[in-house]
């Protein structure tokens, strides 16, 4: 991961390995303390799981519309299931803007669909811009973020593995490629756990995200400064998110 004047550079690979059963607590963000939910924003958005310490050191997120764009390669078309997930998201998670874009628009998000035999190529091709660097992981996203807000995302999924590690990795990508970048194996509950089985966008996944994106967190923003706030910004998005 390079960082650049303007604009920090962050490759976040999921390598998703052999989903070892975890315990699976709740349904309901309702069974989660403050103190594990706010320690699950912590531990997810700041910090990344390949790169450099500085791309974890801030708020990454996108301010403004997230248009969604399917580039489909893979034998098995995944758009449908796509656009479903993205269209479920608003309701999901407050103040996240984000649909389909539109025939014609340019987008800001791109995610591309491929069977593994092509899974090398597509990375380094369109992800890498052929530096032909390695591509290590089930699928990844990688997020161009800058002090205003994420530039753009691109994604790449596997789609001819199953329809388990497919969803994973949709799941987990589309959501990474909004800003909770990082994953760790304490977070038994969240999608953002290479050794947990989940494949869906759990309860404590969608409070992490509702609280990245209420309007007082905004990017840039240090460890330091969301935490004087968070616990407020929790407190709303308890009554919005079950």
């Amino acid at each position: 991961m390079v960082a650049f004047r303007t604009m920090l550079l962050a490759v976040m690979l999921a390598a998703i390995g052999s989903f070892i059963a975890s315990p699976v607590r709740a349904e309901s963000i309702a069974s989660f303390s403050d103190d594990e939910l706010m320690d699950g924003f912590q531990k997810t958005v700041f910090g990344v799981e390949y790169g450099s310490v500085a791309a974890g050191s801030s708020v990454k997120k996108f301010e403004g519309a997230v248009k969604l764009r399917v580039i489909n390669l893979a034998d098995i078309d995944r758009q449908r299931q796509i656009a479903g997930f993205v269209s479920r998201l608003p309701r999901l998670v407050q103040g996240l803007d984000i649909r389909m874009a539109r025939p014609g628009e340019n987008p800001n998000f791109t995610v591309y669909v491929v069977d593994r035999a092509d899974y090398v190529g597509t990375v380094q091709a369109d992800v890498l811009s052929g530096t032909h660097g390695a591509a290590p992981g089930q699928c990844l996203v990688r997020v161009y973020p800058s002090s205003l807000g994420i530039v753009r995302s691109t994604a790449v999924i596997v789609s001819d593995e199953g329809e388990s590690l497919f969803r994973r990795c949709m799941v987990e990508e589309i959501l990474q490629g909004l800003g909770p970048m990082n994953d760790n194996a304490k977070l038994y509950a969240s999608v953002f756990n290479d050794t947990s089985r989940h494949d869906r966008f759990m309860p404590f996944d969608r409070a992490v995200v509702s609280m990245l994106y209420d309007r007082r967190i905004r990017p840039g923003m240090s460890r330091k400064e969301v935490g004087t706030i968070l616990p407020s910004v929790l407190a709303d998005v308890r009554r919005s998110v079950r």
